[in-house]
């Protein structure tokens, strides 16, 4: 443990200015307060589901086939140490607060959850003897074969796997970390303890949290902070949350008929409200695409209906036209790329503008690559524009042959180009810019918004060089 205290303490000394330090009280204080709401939150539930004249189970047919394995309780309690042991990594108070948040939703979640819906486990555990059968009675001690669905166990794990796997940094370790935490999700299953069921519905509460209350960097940003809600991006998340709502009445509309199908549904409906909260707050990096393109393994979970939906719409808006087109001999704005696509056309530059997917590149290190984030028909901020437009300058000035990328190459990577040709001419006018784009790309499209922010970074720009 000392090393990954020692990796902890690297990782997140660097406080940003203004940070107040999370004293070992306050870590203490706050591992006894959790540790009361767990068990009172948590007890009192089991309290009223035991009440109940019947509480039902559900089980798939298959899971008579997964074996009981005593020794398996072992990773199983394990992940009460974990949990404890968590409270003592974060050195800033805001990292600290943010994992109590984080604990807190999957704990208030689930129990919700066992409340208006609560179900049992449904088989007759056999008897374990040795150590393993005294772990057993002292769960048993508190625990109660109700509260399955969502799992808390599962939800605390995600969340937990999460923090652990940011702090721990050698490679050695970091393996055996992953082994041990799979072995505490499969513990829940070879215990006899939770249903099938339970553990993707624990899983999803567990990447709610970490959605709702992201990880922060070293220097203490949080990426679902800093954004812009305009009238425009609330009206895309009306229509998200809309989808959200119809694909949640599909799920439960499944339920009585396919228990699989409804958990693929509500699995959509989580991924499609967690986008809706993110255009009505404005925040594009609340995806939490990382500088080189990726998202964290658990976004990447909670997200890929969504990553999988918009890959797919872009291949059908573009399908007749997937090439990228040339706005200058080394700048080319297109579709976002595959790996083949870039081989194909010889890139070895990539702006990528899109925050609703990942890179799809294989091999990364043959590319020089800039992930500058914006939300999909939302006309982006001065900053962004800024910040797209830098990046592209950039790689141009080191001789790459680069794309400019969106979801298909029609929206973002139009105002970006126009705005880096608008500098590169010398031109004016917003619409002058964007008549130069259409001129190669007859499929541009842009509002009276983009306009007005183009013409707005033409004129800040014409006013730095004038002083």
């Amino acid at each position: 443990m000392s090393e990954l205290g020692g990796s902890a303490r690297g990782f997140v000394g660097d406080a940003a200015d203004g940070a107040r330090e999370a004293s070992l009280m306050l870590r203490f204080g706050w591992l006894a307060v959790m540790g009361a709401v767990f068990f009172l939150t948590y007890g009192f539930a089991n309290w009223l589901a035991s009440r109940r004249a019947s509480v039902p189970t559900f089980a798939f047919g298959w899971e008579h086939a997964i074996p009981f394995v005593p020794w398996t309780i072992v990773p199983y309690w394990s992940i009460d140490l974990l949990y404890a042991l968590s409270f003592f990594f974060w050195v800033r108070r805001d990292d600290l607060l943010d994992h109590v948040k984080r604990l807190l939703t999957v704990q208030l979640v689930s129990v919700v959850c066992f409340i208006a819906w609560p179900l049992r486990f449904g088989f007759e555990r056999p008897d374990a003897g040795g150590v393993a059968g005294a772990l057993f009675t002292m769960l048993m001690g508190f625990d109660k074969p109700y509260n399955q669905a969502p799992s808390l166990h599962i939800g605390l794990l995600v969340v937990l796997w999460a923090v652990y796997a940011k702090h721990l940094r050698n490679p050695a370790a970091r393996v055996v970390l992953h082994l041990w935490f799979t072995a505490i999700g499969v513990s829940v299953l070879t215990t006899w303890q939770h249903h099938a069921i339970d553990v993707p519905t624990g899983a999803a509460v567990g990447c709610l949290a970490l959605f709702l209350f992201p990880l922060r960097d070293a220097g203490g940003r949080s990426p679902g902070l800093n954004g812009a809600s305009t009238a425009e991006s609330r009206v895309l998340a009306r229509r998200y949350a809309l989808a959200a709502l119809a694909v949640a009445c599909l799920a439960l509309a499944c339920v009585p008929g396919s228990v699989g199908w409804a958990l693929v549904a509500g699995w959509g409906a989580l991924g499609l409200g967690c986008v809706a909260s993110i255009y009505w707050r404005g925040v594009p990096a609340a995806f939490q695409k990382d500088a080189r393109g990726h998202f964290p393994p658990f976004m990447l979970l909670l997200f890929a209906p969504t990553i999988v939906g918009a890959f797919v719409n872009s291949r059908v808006w573009t399908f007749r036209r997937p090439q990228p087109v040339r706005i200058d001999a080394q700048v080319s704005i297109g579709r976002t790329p595959t790996s083949r696509g870039l081989r194909r056309y010889g890139f070895t530059g990539l702006v990528d503008l899109t925050a609703e997917m990942p890179r799809w590149m294989k091999d990364e290190a043959s590319v020089a690559y800039v992930s500058a984030p914006q939300l999909d028909l939302v006309v982006p901020s001065y900053s962004q524009l800024q910040q797209a437009v830098a990046a592209l300058e950039e790689l141009h000035e080191a001789g790459h042959d680069l794309l400019i990328c969106c979801a298909l190459g029609y929206g973002r990577s139009v105002l970006c180009a126009a705005a880096w040709l608008a500098m590169r001419r010398d031109l004016r006018d917003a619409r002058d810019a964007f008549a130069a784009v259409r001129a190669v790309q007859p499929c541009a499209v842009w509002s009276e918004g983009s306009v007005a922010v183009l013409q707005a970074w033409i004129d800040r720009r014409a006013a730095r060089g004038a002083a």
